[in-house]
């Protein structure tokens, strides 16, 4: 079942790349979106076939690989991947079916989308520490040419910065993979098996390997001040393709702090936890600062992401059954959220030719604006702003409940940064979708119903999570609650940084060299 997920996307892409006869751009893009609809279908197979009374994986697929180096083909499901596979599915068919038919390289380019979907997916699925990394590893080269052929003005710049850091993310992840397995002196790189050895290592190399992995994470996630790659890549990618970027590729930041840092170190992670808060404040107040200083609409959203994911740090940080939960439902309520937001300043894009706020007005006029456009712009920053009844209001209460006992001023910092969210989505809306449009200009062509079909999709969804948050926090909530109650044995204090008495500060530093 599994596999399926990963290994559809590819043979799909392979179909396209390397289709025998010429295959029109029309039927390439007809051919990825029938990929995309059967994928999304298998998707949500698997989710009626999930055991919400399990906690730990689920419909597990395992297949020896290269025993000496301790890779195996190791599969498996639980309530935190769940989620972000279905984000993925879901937000790769509305890529492609916003991507426009005519389109240079079709066929190469709806390859590269389907196998990033499959790299993306693979990691979410991977129960092996170097399979994980191979499939985190495997979206990179088709992102990167996917921004610098078909990006913007500056695309080369944006997709090399991007190619570089992730990069760096990737060395520093396999770093810390290969400390923990050493140094624990696990049998394999399996997930289980590293897990239950790390225990053996002394707190601190278990909080100098958790900070290579933070560090890691931090870049895809991005974390500041980890991220200057991303208002590049964001703005000069395709909308299509800033979907990806935001909705998809940015989730593999966090659920690798989530899996890897919290899940494997939750010991060190609970002794770093107040950094963590301190750092989310950071992240959310500088986000948000950063986001109402643009007169880029396009770059205003994604300075807006970079706050939003301060709260699922801070959820994380807070270790209470009732943050993670609300960390996790952050994730996939960013990625609705800024789905929307994206592809809606694409439609705008196209259709006035500017994303400049100076140049926008009167977005909202029935006549001669952009008036169904303008209102899902107004949902979309009324649910990034945490608006009561949208799925953004859900996870970021979530999150303020669950970590106000642990760190109630940086819960409270934290609030007020959702008040600076609504300053800049007041900014963005009162400039493009209100005032007067000017008459001599304001001829915008019509938005099709083909066009408004994505956009209305994404908003129907986030207002029947924001209405029925059942459906969104019930499929983590037992993984979520496990790794709370995990984190809750443990009481770090200065002493935990000491060797054990059995271990010579000597030896312990020979093991980790």
């Amino acid at each position: 079942m599994l596999s399926l997920l990963i290994w559809l996307p590819v043979l799909g892409a392979i179909s396209i790349g390397f289709w025998p006869q010429n295959l029109s751009d029309r039927w390439a893009k007809r051919f990825a979106l029938i990929v995309g609809s059967v994928l999304v279908a298998q998707t949500l197979w698997v989710v009626s076939q999930f055991d919400l009374s399990h906690s730990g994986f689920q419909m597990g697929e395992v297949l020896n690989w290269i025993e000496p180096l301790g890779l195996t083909y190791r599969l498996g499901l639980d309530g935190l991947s769940l989620p972000l596979v279905v984000l993925n599915s879901l937000l790769t068919w509305i890529a492609i079916y916003s991507s426009p038919a005519k389109i240079i390289r079709p066929r190469l380019y709806f390859a590269l989308v389907l196998l990033v979907n499959a790299g993306v997916t693979g990691a979410f699925l991977a129960q092996n520490l170097l399979l994980f990394f191979l499939f985190y590893e495997v979206e990179l080269i088709p992102l990167y040419l996917l921004i610098a052929v078909w990006g913007g003005a500056r695309r080369g710049y944006a997709a090399t910065k991007f190619l570089i850091y992730t990069a760096v993310s990737g060395i520093l992840i396999l770093a810390g993979f290969l400390g923990l397995a050493w140094l624990g002196d696990a049998t394999s790189f399996d997930y289980d098996a590293v897990q239950t050895v790390v225990s053996t290592i002394p707190l601190v190399f278990q909080t100098l390997l958790l900070g290579i992995l933070i560090f890691g994470f931090g870049i895809k996630t991005p974390l500041v001040p980890l991220h200057t790659w991303l208002p590049d890549a964001y703005v000069e990618a395709s909308p299509p393709i800033a979907i990806l970027l935001g909705g998809v590729l940015a989730k593999l930041g966090t659920y690798g702090l989530f899996r890897f840092g919290l899940g494997l170190l939750p010991e060190a992670w609970k002794s770093i936890a107040p950094l963590l808060a301190v750092w989310a404040v950071v992240i959310v107040v500088y986000g948000a600062l950063a986001a109402i200083a643009q007169h880029d609409i396009k770059r205003m959203v994604a300075y807006s992401s970079i706050g939003h994911m301060g709260y699922v740090l801070l959820g994380g940080a807070a270790l209470t059954e009732l943050s993670i939960v609300g960390a996790v439902s952050q994730m996939v309520a960013h990625g609705f959220i800024l789905a929307l937001l994206f592809y809606l300043v694409g439609i705008v894009e196209a259709k006035i030719g500017t994303r400049e706020l100076s140049a926008l007005n009167g977005l909202m006029s029935p006549v001669r604006g952009l008036p169904l456009v303008s209102a899902l712009l107004v949902l979309g920053g009324m649910a990034s702003a945490g608006i009561p009844g949208m799925v953004g209001f859900v996870a970021e209460f979530l999150v303020f409940q669950g970590s106000y006992a642990t760190f109630s001023w940086q819960t409270l910092l934290c609030v007020v940064g959702t008040g600076f969210t609504a300053v800049y989505f007041v900014i963005l809306l009162n400039r493009t979708c209100f005032g007067r449009l000017d008459n001599a200009l304001a001829y915008y062509p019509k938005v099709l119903w083909s066009e408004r079909f994505p956009a209305l999709l994404l908003a129907a969804v986030i207002l029947f999570l924001g209405v029925q948050p059942y459906w969104l926090v019930h499929w983590s909530e037992p993984t979520t609650a496990a790794m709370a109650q995990v984190a809750a044995t443990y009481d770090p204090s200065p002493k935990d940084f000491a060797f054990k008495q059995s271990e010579s500060v000597g030896a312990g530093l020979a093991k980790a060299v």
